[in-house]
């Protein structure tokens, strides 16, 4: 059996399902033009919970006729959160973001991080709709990096930061020179990051064994780099918006 987590917005809003599923699409298709054109398209989402699980004697190798066995007992040194971007137009991880955390500061701390790689440029953030990704923390964000001087209004109260549907209409404005495109809600298969995460996961973390979280912190980092180095090409999007089968 395989699990697969089927998107409120088809059912509920058809018309917002395929609106946000064909804006997604049409950037990944795009990435490489628009990256010509000065452009970054980033995919962006977090990957919590990582563990540093220290086995408590060494795995015994593969042999003729068994399979590689892994000890069954581990100490835990604690977890952290991998925040990453995929370049669409190149496959590249860029700007990745190790930390404990993985609140409103911690996701407007790495967009911030993220623009600052190139300050004056034009970037589209594909993302989820989880309310850290559209927070007052990002609006903010976005207003001082785009001179946006309007007044934004108060949290819960009025202006661009009464509620998420009003910060994410603003997050989303296609005049911004820092935007977010957001995918359809419970539709993790449409961000190309997601793909990158299981990559991660197969190559660099199952079945490690990490005495610490910084060498944890020094796996993600390593592999990064491998990956960028030897792996990294955009990915193939054949998606079209279709409705899924149940």
């Amino acid at each position: 059996m395989r699990a697969w987590e089927f998107s409120p917005d088809e059912q509920e809003d058809p018309e917002e399902f395929t609106r946000r599923c064909a804006q997604v699409g049409d950037l990944y298709l795009a990435a490489p033009a628009l990256a010509t054109a000065g452009t970054h398209v980033v995919s962006t989402d977090e990957k919590t919970g990582i563990q540093a699980l220290e086995r408590l004697a060494a795995a015994l190798p593969l042999a003729p006729g068994r399979a590689e066995r892994q000890e069954f007992n581990y100490d835990r040194h604690g977890t952290l959160c991998l925040t990453a971007n995929m370049d669409v137009a190149t496959g590249r991880i860029v700007a990745p973001t190790i930390g404990p955390t993985r609140g409103e500061a911690d996701f407007a701390a790495h967009v911030a991080g993220t623009v600052a790689t190139d300050p004056e440029g034009t970037w589209i953030i594909v993302c989820d709709q989880l309310n850290t990704h559209q927070s007052e923390s990002l609006v903010r964000l976005v207003a001082a990096a785009c001179d946006i001087t309007a007044d934004l209004g108060v949290k819960g109260e009025s202006g661009i930061l009464q509620s998420r549907a009003t910060r994410r209409a603003f997050l989303e404005d296609p005049s911004h020179r820092i935007r977010f495109a957001y995918t359809p809600r419970h539709a993790s298969w449409m961000n190309q990051i997601e793909i990158w995460f299981g990559i991660l996961v197969r190559r660099a973390l199952k079945r490690a064994s990490f005495a610490s979280l910084e060498e944890l912190h020094q796996r993600l980092l390593a592999f990064i780099d491998y990956f960028n180095r030897t792996m990294a090409k955009p990915y193939r999007w054949t998606y079209t918006g279709r409705p899924l089968a149940a």
